[in-house]
Formats: C-alpha cells, sequence, structure tokens
C-alpha cells in the first residue's frame, strides 16, 4: 500500500529539518485499521512554494541574500519540475522552491507535485499558500493523490526504499477520502502486477472475497456444472486451464438503494487459445484481467466512501489456456441469453465470457452497468495506452464521466457504437461472429457485440489498457488504473449529490 500523509503541521519555515524520517504505511487498508499516519510529524513542516516563471523573478528577489544567490547558483526560473532546495542559516533546509511552468505546460502531465516528490530529502513538506501559487481546494487534492500515487511499490518479490518526503494534507483536503482513493489505486496495480501463476482464478477469487469481507459484503462464487449449466460461454472459455473457471459476484449497500453494478474481465492469463498468441504478444497478458482489478479497485472506493448504493461487482475469472478441452475456431457457443455465437479465433475469448457476466447483471435491471475490459488491440491504435476508450448511447452517462474524467486528471474518450457496423457481427450460421474478418473498426465491433447482451439497462462499455508503458509522475511502472477515479466522481455527483 501506499504511504499516507504526513500528521498536519504548521507551516512556518523550518530553521532545522524535521528530526526523523516517518516510514511507510502497509496496512490492509481495511476498516477499522490503523489510521495511517505516515510517521510522526514534527512541529514545524518544510515549505513548498509553487512558482511559474511569471512570479519566480520578484520571489527570488524577496529571498534572504543567501537563498537568493543559491536560487540563482541553481538556475531556477520557474519551469514545470524545477527543484530549489534553500538552506537556512545553519544549513538545514528552511524551504523548497517549484518550478510551475506555464498552463501549457501543465495540460501535457497529470501530477505536478508527484514529480518532485521523490526528488526531495527525508522530510515532512506542506504546501506553502503565502507564496507563488495558492491551488484551489480541487486542485490541492488532486495534487496530493499524485503525491500519494508515485508513492506505490510494488514490493511482493523485491524489497524497493521507502519513499522518505511526506505530504502533509493541503487545507481543505479531505485526507480519509484521498486515501481510500491511492489505497484503491494501489488495489488494481497489485492485481495486476502479480503474475498469472499466483493471479489465477482461484486466487483472484480470493482477493475477491478478501475484499468483500473487509466491507461486510457478501460474496459468492459459481464453478463447477453449474457453471456449465447457467454460463456457458464462460465455462467454455476456461475449460482448457488446470484451474477451473468462475464467476465471482459481490453485492453490498441497502437493498432499496440506487442498483449500480460493475462488471470485468478477469482473464487471468491469456495465450490466445489454440490460435496461440506469438510469444511477443503473450508477454504482458498477466494484465489481461485488468479489467477485473479495475472494477475492484473502484468497488473499493465505493464501499470505503458509504456511497449510497446498492452495489453488484460481476468478475468471470477464467484462463484461456491450450488443452484437449481447448474451445475451437468455428465452434458454435450457446450463451446464457441464447444468442448462440461462431467462434472465429480463440483469441477474442474476453467478449464471450463478459458476455455471460452481462446477460446476468441485465436481469436484475440496475440503474446502470458500468464493463470495464482489457479487450482490443485496436482500441490502443486508436487511442493509445492512456487513453480508454468509452462506448456508450446514453448521452447523459457519456457526457458526466468525459466531465469528470477531466476534472479528475483520469481522462476517458468516447468512440461511437456505429449500427453501420453491426452486420460485420452477424455471420451466417449463428447470431453472432466474436471476430469478424478484416480487422476493421476492431474495438467497435467488440463493444456492439457485447451491447448485444444488454437490454433496456443504461450501458457503458470501457475498453482499457490497465498498464502504465513508460513511468510517469503518479504513474509507475507496470499495472495501473485507468478511469475509475472518474467514474466514482460520476457516481458521487449522481448518487451523493
Amino acid at each position: 500500500m501506499p504511504p499516507r500523509f504526513a500528521a498536519p503541521t504548521g507551516t512556518s519555515p523550518a530553521s532545522d529539518p524535521p528530526t526523523g524520517t516517518a516510514q511507510a504505511s502497509h496496512d490492509t487498508g481495511e476498516p477499522g485499521s490503523d489510521p495511517g499516519l505516515a510517521g510522526q510529524a514534527s512541529e514545524t513542516a518544510i515549505p513548498l512554494e509553487l512558482l511559474p516563471p511569471t512570479l519566480a523573478p520578484a520571489r527570488l528577489a524577496d529571498l534572504p541574500p543567501h537563498q537568493r544567490r543559491w536560487a540563482k547558483a541553481l538556475g531556477f526560473k520557474g519551469k514545470l519540475g524545477e527543484l530549489a532546495c534553500l538552506p537556512d542559516a545553519e544549513g538545514g533546509l528552511a524551504r523548497v522552491l517549484v518550478g510551475w511552468g506555464d498552463d501549457a505546460a501543465r495540460r501535457r502531465r497529470r501530477f505536478h507535485l508527484a514529480a518532485i516528490a521523490h526528488r526531495l530529502p527525508a522530510g515532512i513538506y506542506a504546501l506553502d499558500p503565502t507564496h507563488g501559487i495558492a491551488l484551489s481546494p480541487h486542485e490541492a487534492r488532486l495534487e496530493a493523490l499524485g503525491w500519494l500515487l508515485d508513492a506505490y511499490r510494488f514490493d511482493r518479490y523485491k524489497t524497493h526504499d521507502t519513499p522518505k518526503a511526506l505530504l502533509v494534507p493541503p487545507e481543505g483536503c479531505d485526507a480519509a477520502s484521498v486515501e481510500a482513493q491511492a489505497e484503491a489505486v494501489a488495489l488494481t496495480r497489485d492485481l495486476i502486477n502479480t503474475p498469472a501463476r499466483e493471479m489465477g482464478p482461484d486466487a483472484l477469487e480470493g482477493a475477491f472475497h478478501a475484499l468483500g469481507a473487509a466491507f461486510g459484503a457478501e460474496t459468492a462464487s459459481v464453478s463447477g456444472q453449474t457453471l456449465a449449466r447457467d454460463f456457458p460461454m464462460i465455462h467454455i472459455v476456461g475449460a482448457a486451464a488446470a484451474t477451473p473457471p468462475r464467476l465471482l459476484d459481490l453485492r453490498w449497500g441497502a437493498e432499496d438503494a440506487p442498483k449500480v453494478t460493475l462488471v470485468g474481465k478477469g482473464v487471468c492469463f491469456d495465450t490466445g487459445g489454440l490460435d496461440l498468441k506469438p510469444a511477443s504478444a503473450m508477454g504482458l497478458m498477466k494484465k489481461d484481467m485488468g479489467g477485473a482489478a479495475n472494477v475492484m479497485g473502484l468497488a473499493r472506493m465505493i464501499m470505503a466512501a458509504e456511497l449510497p448504493v446498492r452495489l453488484r461487482v460481476l468478475v468471470p475469472a477464467v484462463e484461456n489456456a491450450v488443452s484437449g478441452d481447448s474451445f475451437r475456431p468455428g465452434d458454435v457457443l450457446t450463451s446464457r441469453k441464447g444468442l448462440t455465437v461462431e467462434v472465429n479465433n480463440t483469441d477474442a475469448e474476453g467478449r464471450l465470457v463478459l458476455a455471460d457476466a452481462l446477460a446476468l447483471a441485465c436481469e436484475e435491471t440496475p440503474a446502470m452497468i458500468l464493463c470495464m475490459a482489457t479487450l482490443t488491440g485496436a482500441a490502443r491504435v486508436a487511442l493509445g495506452p492512456d487513453l480508454p476508450a468509452m462506448f456508450t448511447d446514453n448521452e447523459a452517462l457519456a457526457g458526466e464521466i468525459a466531465a469528470a474524467g477531466a476534472a479528475e486528471r483520469d481522462p476517458v474518450w468516447r468512440l461511437p457504437l456505429w449500427p453501420g457496423y453491426e452486420s460485420l457481427i452477424e455471420p451466417e450460421i449463428a447470431h453472432l461472429d466474436n471476430a469478424p474478418a478484416g480487422g476493421m473498426a476492431g474495438a467497435i465491433t467488440a463493444a456492439l457485440f457485447l451491447n448485444r447482451f444488454v437490454d433496456d439497462v443504461p450501458f457503458v462499455h470501457f475498453d482499457i489498457y490497465a498498464w502504465t508503458r513508460k513511468a510517469a509522475a503518479g504513474r509507475p511502472l507496470g499495472g495501473e488504473a485507468q478511469g475509475i477515479r472518474a467514474l466514482m466522481a460520476m457516481l458521487e455527483a449522481r448518487f451523493a449529490g
């Protein structure tokens, strides 16, 4: 888990650096656990002054002479990401000038404060609103969240250095809420980063039940002959693996609250099946359960915030392996909904398992269904790794989610459920084709396929990458949460005012 905030302190300039370094918290984040203050803060914190180029010259001129000389020797001009640690008269750390850049530079990045967090000496820091830029409460919250997200370390197999610079929650920031979001993102990242040998369908089920138990949710798992009878496509996709497939089901919240259902693709490893992937395409397939990890992270946010909804989470957990029980190209499968599907590529298995889960989700007519999946390479070709594709015919939901994504620095981008392509997923011998020939509009045809299993319920599907290929501020290399903070903001606005 990421370190949490330092204890609130004063922000007057420190004549000496804090005496001692707070350590990271690695508790489970369960309700009722230690409040998780990251160590005991000293009575004063080192001020962080956010200075754009327009304000830097005047601020430097106002500094004590020895600090002004030091800042100029460092070449500080206020460019985004610049850092000037200024000494006091005794050689301690008195203040830190942080280059804040201009609007154009800041638009190209997400978490600006996080970019300097790991470069700071050990200590307790606090934003100083008396000099430089005074952030709005919303901006300060996002920068504080980025600081925590940047402190994430995946330490299951290797010990990493604990981040030494800790932040006091900015004024007006709900520290508990920000910490809960950081913990949810850490859960998502941990699940994705864990190799498939240790995060197969059984281990994912264990993590799912543990999440439910932490918040008093009801959880269940469907497997064996019951799965084969009631969810035939989930069963068939996972039948070749040594670890059997299953459908995971979580319920939480008041029975009479608005129903919100999350569906996440839980393909714990994808070989491609008999349409075997080349080695170059199989290297990251431990992340093919990224949709499941993301909806579990979102569920954690919802439950931690005690959002007034009746939450349901459905995760088809399978491994797409190769054995004598593998399903084959040319097979025709019958889904839970009764629609038949011709298999033209066994590597298009995610939409098959999601289809059965979506059919179940619709049977209780929730207020909305939010589906997340690492579904197509076509979405990555269209939008790259950082922009999840969003598909929906519900204009109100689309607008709310897009606005929330922009505000939360958790962007999504809408692609069309284009009806002109419906014929591409309609073969001669079955109702649907899981992999239309030609490869054109692959993300759209996959979304249209899923849409056939949803009736009369507002539905949004996200085709995500769930991985950070190149480390950036607040986003270390590896598994990633994408879109869930945007969805949480939308849900809070809808159901909690």
